[in-house]
């Protein structure tokens, strides 16, 4: 796992991360969530989980390519739980503290079944209604989740973006330069059908992560941490998280409401490249929401509190 904790107690990252965030939402010694692990097919998957046993419904936090559950938990998952929720943020297969089955080499859809069996393993536990909530490509990885879930597992989405990433005019824009897009990833998909397809490459060279957050102190702390921002991903995880088919197209979903909670000042996933994907959803609510002077990974004001308000009016209108 390249030198990293077990814990995030023990991880510095997070701590150097909040300190940009307004003071409200960092998280002491006494506010932290509980942290556990779930054996999942050889993997052994980190969980950062505010417990409400009498809370009416969950919110299940999804990172993106360039963030992790802790740093989910920081923005939403504690302000959420504070709200009398339980959230639980996860870190997907690769990031954050989660501990990958030596040998082997996850994909894209990997990561939207890891979810699919964890909405599963909670409803088992109980029958409370979950909502999902995606930063960045864990908007679409949100989408994907509900579109593949048995019916009634997900009772709504809310993302931070909805990139299509089939979609080059969404790549020319996400990914680092308009090469990688038009030359780079296809050559990735080449790679992955060869036995290079576990090469690791570094996703702040495959992506636009210089714009996930526009404080510039932020973002050296973002790509000082392996288990985030400066992660390095395999051709074949790459490849499959650029051409994901989902399990039901736009035009024919119908599983639950959609939420979009844009940033204004998003400088990687503008409103823009979310609006083709959906305004093909036409079967169900969709809704839009901007976060005044808020950037992609979201540290600023009254952005954040726009959010964690509208994501809360959300989950009690969606699961009263």
């Amino acid at each position: 796992m390249g030198g990293r904790p077990a814990f995030y107690r023990d991880q510095r990252a997070w701590r150097d991360l909040q300190r940009h965030l307004p003071e409200r939402l960092r998280l002491t010694d006494e506010t932290v969530p509980e942290e556990s692990f779930w054996e999942w097919r050889g993997h052994r998957v980190h969980l950062d989980r505010y417990p409400k046993p009498d809370a009416r419904a969950k919110v299940v936090l999804l990172h993106g390519i360039g963030t992790n559950g802790r740093q989910m938990t920081l923005v939403l998952g504690a302000p959420l739980a504070q709200k009398g929720y339980e959230t639980i943020a996860i870190d997907n297969l690769g990031y954050g503290l989660t501990q990958v089955k030596a040998g082997s080499n996850p994909s894209y859809g990997d990561w939207v079944d890891l979810v699919v069996d964890f909405l599963l393993r909670e409803r088992a536990r109980d029958d409370r209604p979950i909502v999902l909530y995606g930063l960045g490509a864990g908007g679409m990885l949100a989408y994907h989740v509900a579109a593949k879930a048995p019916r009634g597992t997900v009772k709504g989405v809310v993302g931070m973006t909805f990139l299509d990433q089939r979609d080059q005019a969404v790549r020319d824009e996400t990914a680092h330069d308009k090469i990688t897009a038009r030359v780079g990833l296809p050559l990735m998909s080449l790679l992955a059908r060869t036995p290079l397809a576990g090469l690791k490459y570094p996703m702040s060279l495959a992506s636009k992560m210089s714009a996930l957050a526009n404080d510039p102190a932020a973002m050296k702390v973002f790509m000082q941490d392996r288990a985030s921002a400066a992660n390095w991903v395999s051709v074949r995880f790459l490849d499959t998280y650029m051409n994901h088919a989902p399990a039901v197209e736009p035009e024919n979903f119908d599983a639950c409401p959609v939420l979009l909670t844009q940033p204004v000042v998003d400088r990687w996933t503008p409103l823009y490249l979310s609006t083709p994907f959906l305004s093909r959803i036409d079967k169900v609510p969709v809704e839009t929401v901007m976060l005044d002077n808020a950037g992609h990974y979201p540290l600023e004001e009254p952005g954040l509190t726009q959010m964690q308000e509208t994501v809360a009016d959300f989950v009690a209108k969606h699961t009263g």
